[in-house]
Formats: C-alpha cells, sequence, structure tokens
C-alpha cells in the first residue's frame, strides 16, 4: 500500500507563495485503477511527482508498505524509481534517433542486466501492448497512439508496482484514446495505476477511484480506504527489498549508448569534434610561440653575455660609490642644496690668502681595490662556489704575451704575434713615441674559450678550418 500523510507542498517566486498540495492524506491500495481529477492549479501534477519521487514534499511523509520514506537518500529514491515506478507521459519522451526496441530497453539499462535480457524482456513488453512488428522501427515512423503503447511497454519493463500516468490521452484523439485506456485498466487488474485526466467520462468509465483535487486538497474520494484496512497494511513488516537494489550501469554499456548517441547525429558530432580540434590546436600554437620565443630570447640573452663576459680584474674601481655620491646629490632637497653652496662660498672667503689642497686624486684612488684571483681560482676550481650550471665557461688570462713565428724561414725568421709589421717604420715596440707604439703594436693570437659554443656560433669560417687544439 501507498499512503501520502499531511503531504504540504508550495513554490516560492519572489513575495508571492502558491500552495499546490494543502495537508494532503490518502492512501492507495495495490491493485486499482485511480483517476486523479481537478481544474488546473489544483495540484494534480505535482501529487504524481511526488507519488513517483520525482519531486519531495515540504512537509508530510510517504509511507511504502509501512515503511516511512522521510530518511530516504538520493540512492533509495533512485532505486525506488527504478524499481517500483513506471512513469507514463503525455509526451510520450521517446528518444527520435533510437529504435522502439532501444527506447524500450533503455529502461533496464540501470537495472545491471545482461544485452540478451534486457532485449528478451523489452520484447516481451512490446507484446504485450501489440508492439512486436514494430520493434525496429523509429518513434518519428508511429502514429501517436502506437508512440504512446511505447511510453507505456517502457513503463511496464521493469515490472514495477506502480504505474503513474500523466494525461496519456491529452495527446491522441478519442478512438486511440480509448485503446490506451483499455491498456491501462487491464494493466490496473495486477499492480496499482495512478492517472492525472482532465477527461471525467474517461475517467468515469474505466477508473475504480476517482480522486477529486480543488485547490490543493482533496474533495472527494469515490472509494476511500478505510482506517482500519489502512491500518491492517500497515503492519505488514517493513520491506526496503527495493532501497537495495541500487541503479548501476556497467561501463561497456555507458559506452555504447554514447557511442550511439555520437554516430546518430555525425553532423553534430562533427562540429563539436571539429571546433574543439580548432581550440586545442589553438592553445598548442600559442604555447608552441610562446615556447619558442622565450627560447629565441635566451639563446639572445646568451650570445650577448657570451660577447660581453663578466670579467674579474686583478685591480678594481669601485664606481659604485662616485654613483652613489652623485645619486645622494641629486636626491637632496633645494634646501640642503642651498646651505651646502652657503657652506661652500663661506670657504672660500675665508681661505682666499691660503693655499688650498684638492685631494680629488688621492679620494680617487683610494677607491682602487685590489682583487686575491689566487684565492678566487682556488675557490672556483674547487667546485664549491656551485656555478658551474650558470656559466659556460670560466677561463683565466695571464700577462704573458705568447711569441709566435712562421715555420717558413725561407726568407729568414719572421715574427707574427706581438706582430713586427710597423717596426720597419720606427713605430713598433722600440719607437721612442710610445703612444704610437701602443696604437701600431696588435696581438695576433687570442686564447679561444673552452666551450666551443661561444666562437662557433658568433662568427663564420670564410676560410680555413677551426683548431682541432
Amino acid at each position: 500500500m501507498l499512503q501520502l500523510k499531511h503531504i504540504r507542498k508550495a513554490y516560492t517566486m519572489a513575495s508571492f507563495t502558491q500552495v499546490a498540495l494543502d495537508d494532503v492524506s490518502v492512501s492507495f491500495r495495490d491493485s486499482e485503477f485511480a483517476a486523479i481529477l481537478g481544474p488546473s492549479g489544483s495540484g494534480k501534477t505535482t501529487m504524481l511527482n511526488i507519488l513517483g519521487g520525482l519531486d519531495h514534499a515540504d512537509s508530510g511523509d510517504i509511507v511504502i508498505n509501512g515503511v516511512s520514506t522521510k530518511d530516504y537518500g538520493d540512492k533509495d529514491w533512485d532505486a525506488y524509481r527504478n524499481h517500483r515506478i513506471g512513469f507514463i507521459f503525455q509526451s510520450y519522451n521517446l528518444i527520435p534517433h533510437q529504435s522502439v526496441l532501444s527506447n524500450v530497453e533503455l529502461a533496464l539499462t540501470l537495472a545491471g542486466l545482461s544485452v540478451a535480457e534486457r532485449r528478451d524482456r523489452a520484447l516481451d513488453a512490446l507484446a504485450r501492448v501489440g508492439l512486436s512488428e514494430h520493434a525496429d522501427k523509429r518513434p518519428n515512423q508511429l502514429s501517436g497512439g502506437q508512440m504512446q503503447r511505447v511510453a507505456i511497454a517502457r513503463a511496464l519493463v521493469n515490472d514495477p508496482d506502480i504505474v503513474l500516468a500523466d494525461e496519456p490521452t491529452g495527446a491522441l484523439d478519442t478512438d486511440t484514446g480509448i485503446q490506451v485506456m483499455d491498456l491501462l485498466a487491464e494493466i490496473a487488474r495486477d499492480r496499482l495505476v495512478v492517472m492525472v485526466t482532465h477527461n471525467p467520462e474517461l475517467a468515469e468509465e474505466y477508473a475504480t477511484r476517482i480522486i477529486r483535487l480543488r485547490d490543493g486538497r482533496i474533495v472527494d474520494d469515490t472509494n476511500p480506504i478505510a482506517q482500519d484496512e489502512a491500518e491492517g497494511v500497515t503492519s505488514l513488516a517493513p520491506d526496503r527489498s527495493d532501497a537495495t537494489r541500487h541503479a548501476s550501469m556497467s561501463f561497456l554499456t555507458a559506452l555504447a549508448l554514447s557511442f550511439n548517441n555520437l554516430m546518430t547525429k555525425k553532423g553534430r558530432t562533427f562540429m563539436t569534434a571539429f571546433a574543439g580540434s580548432i581550440g586545442i590546436i589553438g592553445i598548442a600554437a600559442i604555447l608552441a610561440l610562446a615556447n619558442g620565443v622565450n627560447n629565441y630570447i635566451a639563446s639572445v640573452e646568451e650570445e650577448t653575455l657570451s660577447q660581453y663576459p663578466l670579467q674579474i680584474l686583478s685591480s678594481g674601481f669601485d664606481m659604485t660609490s662616485l654613483l652613489a655620491r652623485n645619486v645622494e646629490q641629486e636626491e637632496k632637497s633645494e634646501e640642503e642644496k642651498k646651505q651646502e653652496q652657503e657652506a661652500r662660498q663661506k670657504y672660500l672667503e675665508e681661505s682666499k690668502n691660503k693655499v688650498r689642497v684638492s685631494r680629488l686624486l688621492t679620494t680617487m684612488f683610494s677607491r682602487i681595490g685590489t682583487n686575491d684571483l689566487a684565492s678566487l681560482k682556488t675557490y672556483l676550481d674547487s667546485g664549491e662556489a656551485g656555478i658551474d650550471n650558470d656559466v659556460r665557461a670560466i677561463e683565466y688570462s695571464y700577462n704573458v704575451e705568447p711569441q709566435v713565428f712562421l715555420s717558413d724561414t725561407s726568407n729568414g725568421v719572421k715574427q707574427v704575434n706581438p706582430d713586427t709589421t710597423f717596426k720597419a717604420f720606427g713605430l713598433g715596440a722600440g719607437s721612442s713615441n710610445s703612444l704610437m707604439s701602443m696604437a701600431y703594436s696588435s696581438d695576433v693570437f687570442f686564447r679561444l674559450p673552452k666551450d666551443e659554443n661561444l666562437y662557433i656560433n658568433q662568427y663564420e669560417m670564410v676560410a680555413g678550418h677551426w683548431p682541432e687544439n
């Protein structure tokens, strides 16, 4: 037995509240054909949705075979809808790209049945409503009455205890509606059928019980259940077997359904895949471009730094302090500058007849420091610095000038480094003009860096070959 106890349901929109069901209590027998009548807005569809677990009441309780549903969770409601309830809708709700057989089988996909068992049960349900020969057709190849019978077969394929029909004849002509009502009356012989309709003639002709609603309340019931009959049913042992049979679908079934849906809409699938591919390719192109630009910037930085290496000399001049003094001078306020100017003027006036000493050179040379390059080399060679991954090469230069001569001595011995070409003009190292000597002396040979990428990538070989040693 199915019971509603003090059910209340209201819908609130902004400041307006519409009460759909107002303290409704009603019980249904296990086998009867109950028709719910009433004007639009009286709460018929809301009651049907609450009976089927599609909607939940604000207050009250649904009792199924003596078991309250107040503690039902989402999984319990799923199992209740899947195993105990069969739905028949006015608009059929058939999937147009699936066959009639597949539409009926769809109700069994969540029951965890095998493919063969689903097919057998679906064919039995279609045979029951007289549509076995139409199993392979599409819904759009059937008449309205045939589509409604497919919907009834789908509702019966799970062998539910309760069938809920929402205006099952609303979209049908009179003759077809009578055929559907005959079928529902036959179904009601061994189960509960609850039908919402606006047609009182059909309800009075076929239903064994008529419940009338108005403004969310039951105003008439032609065959109510007596209190002692309801109490006798509610004393039965609680049955929660449906709640333990949770809905499930195998991975292969889900995959097959997904593939079917994709193949039935090939154009849409192709356009979706094409649009998605454009997006993915665009993102990949942007990432590749960004990565390429970053690599190019890194290579330019490396090339630039290789041309202008960081040099540490034995003697260094502290330019930072001079720059800092200039910055400090610029940052002084006008008042401070004025005070310094006045102090300088006063100093000059007081020392007019005195000999002054300029300490500019003394100050400058005091900023020259000496670096301990021997200790630095030892430190770098030991590996303790940890900079090997951050540098291309570490080179050491010594104040040793290589003396290089041509190997061909047929015309006499000729020195090529340092270059002695200008000695014949008196401009070489022995010239009295030291400035000219410095200008015209040139070193031809230089030590190459350890990392050959520092020079092979920087210069183009136009003759000869790179040194092998």
